[in-house]
């Protein structure tokens, strides 16, 4: 027979968003297990940034840290995945790979997003090194140097034209984004960014990151630092299990608290917000950790 344990809520993603809320309901008495089955959605960063009094961190280090706070106050950490939630008297059954099962009157998703990276030789060794997604993480490491953005989606432009702010030389990759519109090539040029036509085809790196971005057409372009908007993905196995709803960015639908579509069900962090930021996240799951332990409470003393 599996373990059938029991649990006020079970949290799935152990990132900082998941461990927030669990530090928050564990600090509240109540009955908590953490599951998660991999590392964070920045996890291939050497840092991170932004988060006061822990600037400059290693991602992991960041979450470590979180985990040993959190076990403090008696939150289970289990490592794993979850591969089956179904809906039960009292709640949800949350069925682990090792065959584990996992009760809880309530769920949190915090299972972040799942970056897909642009199809270009060299973008999986880059990503986190020489090549990033958010200015705000990582201007500050590349200010100065020679860095570009890939065009692909139309936040493409926007997101050059602030890069600007940490470098002087930045360059527009058209990428993708063909058929650049006159309005934002006369933008980037008032911002002092020159466009290179043409698609990207591979990433060439050093010991210290990028190095250079080749084109199709065969040219090297001397790049130390390339910028881009990849698709991000909520984990498709929890939509199927949750059935809950999705907004038009592909991201769960909650509202002002963290509340999903589905009875019993929450969400916090990246999987609600792609361009939530670590602390912003972390903030979220606080709020929202709050409001269910109210909701607990409610259910506490409901009348029979």
């Amino acid at each position: 027979m599996p373990t059938i344990s029991s649990h006020d809520v079970v949290i799935l993603g152990g990132g900082l968003a998941g461990l927030s809320a669990a530090l928050v309901l564990g600090r509240a008495r109540r009955g908590v297990a953490v599951v998660n089955a991999r590392g964070p959605r920045n996890a291939a960063a050497e840092a991170a940034h932004g988060f006061l009094t822990r600037d400059g961190a290693p991602p992991l280090e960041l979450v470590a840290m979180a985990r040993r706070e959190a076990a403090t106050y008696g939150v289970q950490l289990v490592d794993g995945a979850g591969v089956a939630a179904v809906r039960t008297d009292t709640g949800w059954r949350i069925e682990l790979e090792c065959g584990r099962m996992l009760e809880a009157r309530h769920v949190i998703a915090a299972t972040g997003l799942q970056d897909v990276l642009p199809d270009l030789e060299g973008a999986d060794e880059a990503w986190g090194r020489g090549l990033f997604q958010c200015p705000y993480c990582h201007g500050w490491e590349v200010r100065d140097r020679r860095l570009g953005v890939l065009g692909t989606t139309e936040s493409s432009v926007h997101q050059a034209l602030l890069l600007r702010q940490w470098s002087p030389h930045v360059a527009f990759f058209t990428h993708t984004l063909e058929g650049l519109a006159e309005e934002d090539r006369l933008q980037l040029k008032e911002r002092g960014v020159p466009v290179i036509e043409g698609k990207v085809k591979a990433l060439a790196g050093g010991a210290q990151g990028l190095v250079s971005v080749e084109l199709d057409s065969g040219a090297a372009v001397a790049c130390d630092g390339l910028f881009c908007e990849p698709e991000a993905r909520v984990d498709a196995a929890l939509t199927g299990a949750f059935g809950w709803t999705l907004r038009a960015d592909g991201c769960v639908a909650v509202d002002g608290v963290g509340r999903t579509s589905v009875a019993g069900v929450w969400a916090v962090g990246n999987v609600t917000d792609p361009a939530a930021q670590l602390m912003s996240a972390a903030g979220d799951a606080y709020r929202t950790a709050v409001a269910l332990n109210a909701v607990l409470v409610e259910e506490d003393t409901a009348q029979p």
